[in-house]
């Protein structure tokens, strides 16, 4: 198996030009493309129809390509690049697969598996029910990608539900039980399981010991790894595991770290130089306003802010520090970090490329 990740500008979220380049000049081949992660220019909340709008754009683009030898690809959109953000779609390829290559060389390269679960129910949002089929889920695209190691995963990109009102209006008609009355608080919940989900899947958490009520109320519970981002645009959970396998070979391989805060960008700098020489291709990270209501000791008024949800805030403090650490905007930065690191942080990825 050898997989690639390639990151192409996007001058709005259904400009195709970028990839259409790219395919052109050889750099990315349709028939091997198995998901795309995208940073689109909405609002990121509940409203943000340019994530649906640029996945609708991606289908189209792609379905102009023969379909016989083509994957399915998965597509999850993060809305809103506040601050510095560059909008910008991170395409992955994988050709061969875990029993063609060659193992046992002692080098690990990158290694994708995608995967996604059965559609929900409104009342299952924010739930057990959620947790588990996201750690079903999970645990088959590990295998997807020939992971042999949960230490092996690096970053567990999932695109979960949230809540609508008309969602919500018919599971009432059922008379329904829904974990929030809220949409924008759905989304925050539906995160959170799936984020539990992960940390089930790869043993950082018991699901024994899990109970509905801790979800996004117990922050001592979390993924070192996980990244969720919820969108009304899917009903069920879109998931991209990445990681590294010795059944995998190529330049490309990943590293991650955990932010002990938003402001922390020792994290990603202490990957650059445990890889330095080689080349970084991509930063994946999750940012948060810190639910304590301070950085450092230092009050923050992130959620006390009722014009800017406090998700676009931390997109664009998050982006800032890392895009300084790494000299560069078009990086992948998801908000709302429920369950996704530590409380106040979160998970810190970076794609590498080796130089030989």
């Amino acid at each position: 198996m050898r997989c690639s990740v390639i990151k192409v500008p996007a001058g709005a979220p259904h400009d195709m030009s970028g990839l259409k380049a790219s395919i052109e000049a050889g750099v990315i081949d349709p028939a091997h493309v198995v998901a795309v992660l995208g940073k689109t220019e909405g609002n990121g909340c509940v409203n943000d129809f340019t994530r649906g709008y640029a996945v609708m754009a991606l289908k189209q683009f792609f379905a102009s390509y023969s379909a016989d030898s083509r994957p399915a690809v998965s597509y999850i959109m993060s809305g809103g690049t506040e601050g510095i953000l560059s909008p910008h779609f991170t395409v992955m390829s994988r050709s061969g697969s875990p029993e063609t290559a060659e193992a046992g060389l002692g080098l690990k390269s990158l290694a994708i598996g995608v995967s996604r679960t059965r559609n929900f129910l409104p009342e299952e949002l924010g739930r057990l029910s959620q947790v588990d089929a996201v750690a079903e889920a999970v645990s088959h695209a590990v295998r997807d990608a020939g992971i042999a190691s949960a230490e092996d995963v690096h970053f567990v990109q999932i695109k979960c539900p949230l809540l609508t009102a008309e969602q919500m209006h018919e599971a009432h008609s059922r008379k329904a039980e829904l974990v929030t009355e809220d949409t924008y608080k759905s989304m925050g919940y539906s995160r959170g399981a799936s984020a539990l989900g992960v940390a089930v899947a790869l043993g950082e958490i018991s699901r024994e010991e899990l109970r509905d009520e801790e979800i996004c109320v117990n922050w001592e519970l979390y993924s070192a790894v996980a990244s969720t981002s919820a969108g009304s645009e899917l009903s069920c959970c879109e998931i991209i595991v990445f990681g590294n396998s010795s059944a995998a070979e190529g330049p490309y391989y990943i590293d991650h770290d955990v932010m002990k805060d938003s402001i922390d960008g020792a994290a990603l700098q202490r990957m650059i130089d445990r890889h330095a020489g080689d080349e970084l291709i991509q930063v994946l990270a999750k940012a948060e306003a810190d639910p304590s209501g301070y950085v450092r000791e230092r009050r923050h008024t992130m959620l006390d802010d009722s014009d800017i949800n406090h998700t676009r805030h931390a997109r664009a403090v998050v982006g800032g520090v890392l895009a300084y650490v790494c000299g560069d905007p078009m990086i992948y930065v998801s908000g709302g970090g429920e369950h996704q690191g530590p409380a106040g942080g979160g998970p810190v990825a970076a794609v590498f490329r080796r130089n030989q």
